[in-house]
């Protein structure tokens, strides 16, 4: 409703599909920046007034909240790994230092993932450091997604010292401006992001734009810029497949994110929500944005004509 409701993170059902729930917060729709916002969070959702994310009972009144999400991300991560390994023996692929970087940061977003999203019963300032440096990652990671359509065009030769300095460089600008924020609400330096802590609507418009609005430009900006690079520059259809199959992986995780999760939770009783799923999706959308990648790009060095190998 209006713009009343920009950087609100605490979501007003009477505008949100979650209608008919009491008044949900942050944490309920899986925003892993509502890890910070609150001093005690365990078990996970329960300073939210939402649905209260259990998991396994631990000694101590602990929970470990979402083991599904802990495991699936780390085989993310052996996944990331993998492809970069694979990236890396595509000697004459466009982008392929880029695209490792791309894969790096994914995983720097997983590790996070599963001290945060997997509700691990940790310190307090521990789970804030690590729900900051999720937030940041994820938006960096997108900007370095971006870039790697750019690359395509070769405005600057790939793989070189200026087109990886430039996207680090850049990243790493991205990188601590959102962490200072995250980490400035979480441990209130200055007191300026405080209102958004204690205020009803969790309001943060800096961490809104950086951690939700930003990232999603940047993805439809890739897929925009991937779609011009694949349709009229190269002329071909087949790699288009891997791409829009890649888009609707990471939207179908963004749905069980926003409109399943708290039905999910509410319907097992606490035992798992939508992150699971979410974390499961995401993975195979890096994975079929890899495949779109590996399929406009060459192996390796074509040889000469009339050579071969003696």
């Amino acid at each position: 409703m209006g713009s009343t409701q920009f950087g609100n993170f605490h979501a007003d059902t009477d505008h949100t599909p979650l209608g008919g729930y009491d008044r949900t917060s942050v944490a309920t729709r899986h925003y892993p920046s509502a890890m910070f916002l609150f001093a005690v969070n365990q078990p996970p959702n329960k300073a939210f007034d939402g649905c209260v994310l259990t998991g396994i009972d631990l000694s101590g009144g602990r929970n470990l909240s979402n083991l599904g999400s802990i495991l699936l991300a780390f085989i993310a991560i052996v996944v990331s790994a993998v492809l970069i390994w694979r990236s890396d023996k595509k000697h004459a692929a466009v982008g392929r230092r880029e695209m490792q970087l791309f894969l790096a940061g994914f995983i720097v977003i997983e590790i996070c993932e599963i001290f945060t999203v997997g509700g691990i019963p940790l310190d307090d300032s521990v789970r804030k450091g690590f729900s900051a440096v999720h937030v940041a990652a994820i938006t960096a990671t997108c900007w370095i997604l971006f870039l790697n359509a750019l690359v395509g065009f070769q405005l600057l030769d790939d793989g070189t010292p200026a087109s990886l300095g430039l996207i680090a460089a850049s990243a790493v600008v991205l990188f601590i401006g959102t962490g200072y924020i995250a980490l400035d609400t979480a441990f209130d330096w200055t007191g300026h992001f405080q209102p958004s802590v204690t205020g009803s609507d969790n309001r943060n418009i800096g961490l809104y734009v950086l951690y939700q609005l930003f990232p999603l430009i940047c993805l439809v900006l890739f897929y925009s810029f991937e779609a011009v690079l694949v349709l009229r520059v190269l002329g071909e259809f087949r790699p288009m497949m891997y791409l829009s199959g890649a888009a609707v992986l990471f939207a179908i995780g963004q749905i069980f994110t926003y409109v399943i999760s708290t039905h999910l939770c509410q319907a097992s009783g606490g035992k798992i929500n939508g992150a699971l799923f979410e974390t499961l999706f995401t993975l195979l959308a890096v994975v079929g944005l890899w495949t779109f990648w590996s399929s406009i790009t060459e192996d390796d060095w074509p040889l000469p004509v009339g050579g071969g190998y003696n």
